[in-house]
């Protein structure tokens, strides 16, 4: 009986396992020669000729053509890890790459799928009981420990020539932001300037406004500025109703004008008893209104948006008001200094000198398009190991050190596991060795002998003992200042395991019709064949053909 339509696809069984398996190693491969200090870049070219050069694991992988369903769950992990974390994107796709392949020989010696994933499962939980346990407490006044665990997270990427200078800003924004509810990275905003060296890079203790002054007559500068928020228009105020007035003589139209210029008066007068020195609005500015705020020596910038309105109001101290009538000095924020000044060809307005300013600005220069992009990256990646570290209090030393830990004490672990799980859990410790040997194959090193290494100094119970790349020798990691959180570890872990089991437990590809629920890969709903479906699939069905133009980014 036929049940499926002509058009239709199947795959099942072990070639739906082999398949699924090879898409997810491929992406694993693809960015395994990115990891570490030494990690090669990539270059990712699209249609238009757009160029985008980078070893930040998650921008590979977002930026890749990837059609294949199994390929884009391993995507997910990357994606997860950023969300969650912010760095070690590339250790969790090689991790999650590493799981299939081991599966791949455990489902030829004929172990089923779903006991591999069960023995993955408890080797997972194992994993991170014993990262909980080995790792090392960090107190919110440790700042040399904040500085190296910024550190580590920019090395190896473009930002590495002037990461101490870049770490010490990162701790700095963090520290500065974080309040009672915790840290909102949102309230560090990254200001990108092509010209100029990485070094000259530096943090706003205030708010930077993509705005200028509205009239060439108003000051440049105020010093100790009180500040209006208004998220109003600077206008004369419209009646709510359509309505119709008749003029039978012209005084009556001049009464009318000045009028609204007295009203226009007011509302700046308003301003100018409150003690105000600069005002920002969320809407327009009336013509008439910019030429009364000159004359006030008022500094005033229009249509600010409501990010740049929340974010004065947090670093000012300041209210943001709707409407003027409401306005009083308690409302008013204050700054040190607000200037206009010219930032890689832009005018803007700078707010700083903020006392106990919780909202910052992190000004990034770099001498290229490319190098600046590049180095916002590894910014961010630093600016979320940084609160991950401040809100779990817990590092764990780098260099491959925890993975080698982990292998060794895993692999005790499984001679107290029963039945066939027990190979998985073997299988589990083996995979995460990948992390180490790939840092010695990526820093042109013999990974056996590396491996080898470590394993020896780990036996010997020195739990901190990591990989140096760069002169091939085991040293201690904690020592070194080579730190990172354990949540990119825990997290890594999380997030490889459950793409792996679930890969593994798929063993049947069916090219469906259009799929009521959501499916990896199809975010946007445009008609088109979902991801699995005989168009998303392409010639997936048979093997790699799916990938897409994955093999152009590979």
């Amino acid at each position: 009986m036929i049940v499926l339509s002509e058009d239709s696809q199947r795959t099942s069984g072990k070639d739906a396992q082999s398949m699924n398996i090879t898409a997810g190693k491929a992406v694993a491969e693809s960015v395994r020669t990115t990891l570490g200090p030494k990690g090669m870049d990539k270059m990712l070219v699209d249609s238009g000729g757009s160029v985008v050069v980078t070893n930040d694991g998650v921008t590979i992988l977002k930026e890749m053509d990837i059609d294949h369903p199994a390929a884009n769950m391993i995507v997910e992990v990357s994606e997860t890890q950023e969300n969650e974390v912010g760095d070690g994107t590339t250790s969790a796709v090689v991790v999650a790459g590493e799981l299939l392949d081991q599966a791949e020989e455990l489902i030829d010696s004929e172990i089923h799928a779903t006991t591999i994933a069960q023995g993955y499962r408890e080797a997972a939980e194992k994993a991170k009981d014993i990262l909980e346990s080995e790792a090392i407490e960090v107190s919110a006044d440790d700042r040399d420990t904040l500085v190296e665990i910024a550190t580590t997270a920019m090395t190896g990427k473009g930002a590495e020539g002037a990461k101490d200078h870049l770490a010490e800003l990162v701790v700095d924004a963090v520290l500065a932001v974080e309040d009672d509810e915790g840290i909102d990275l949102d309230n560090v905003d990254v200001e990108t300037v092509v010209g100029g060296s990485i070094d000259e890079s530096e943090l706003v203790e205030g708010v930077i406004v993509d705005k200028e002054r509205v009239d060439e007559n108003m000051p440049y500068f105020a010093e100790d500025a009180s500040i209006a928020l208004f998220d109003g228009a600077f206008e004369v105020k419209e009646t709510e109703i359509d309505a119709e007035v008749n003029v039978t003589d012209p005084s009556q139209l001049q009464e009318f004008l000045d009028q609204e210029e007295e009203q226009l008066k007011e509302m700046v007068d308003q301003l100018a008893d409150a003690g105000v020195d600069v005002v920002f609005v969320g809407d327009g500015i009336d013509d008439m209104a910019q030429h009364y705020l000159a004359q006030e020596g008022i500094i005033a910038a229009r249509r600010a948006k409501d990010s740049d309105l929340k974010a004065l109001a947090r670093a000012t101290g300041g209210r943001v008001v709707s409407n003027l009538d409401d306005l009083t000095e308690d409302d008013l924020g204050v700054a040190g200094s607000v200037a206009q000044k010219d930032i890689g060809g832009d005018e803007r307005l700078f707010v700083e000198d903020v006392e106990d300013a919780k909202s910052v600005t992190l000004v990034v220069r770099g001498s290229t398009d490319h190098v600046v992009d590049e180095v916002e990256r590894a910014i961010e990646d630093s600016l979320g190991v940084v609160r991950a570290t401040l809100e779990d209090g817990k590092v764990l030393p780098g260099g491959g050190a925890p993975e080698t830990e982990l292998a060794l004490q895993l692999r005790d672990f499984a001679d107290s596991v029963g039945g066939r799980e027990q190979l998985a859990v073997e299988a589990f410790a083996d995979a995460l060795e990948v992390i180490p040997r790939t840092l010695a194959e990526n820093a042109g090193l013999d990974s056996i002998d590396s491996l080898v290494s470590l394993r020896s100094q780990h036996d010997g119970g020195d739990f901190t003992a990591g990989l140096d790349a760069y002169s091939g020798n085991v040293i201690d990691m904690e020592n070194e200042g080579v730190v990172e959180p354990l949540r990119v570890k825990t997290q890594a872990i999380e997030s490889a395991t459950e793409a792996a089991v679930m890969i593994l437990r798929i063993d049947d590809v069916i090219a469906a019709g259009d799929l009521a629920g959501g499916q990896v890969g199809d975010d946007d709903d445009d008609g088109g064949p979902p991801a699995g479906g005989p168009g998303g699939m392409g010639g997936g069905m048979g093997g790699m053909g799916g990938m897409g133009g994955m093999g152009g980014a590979m």
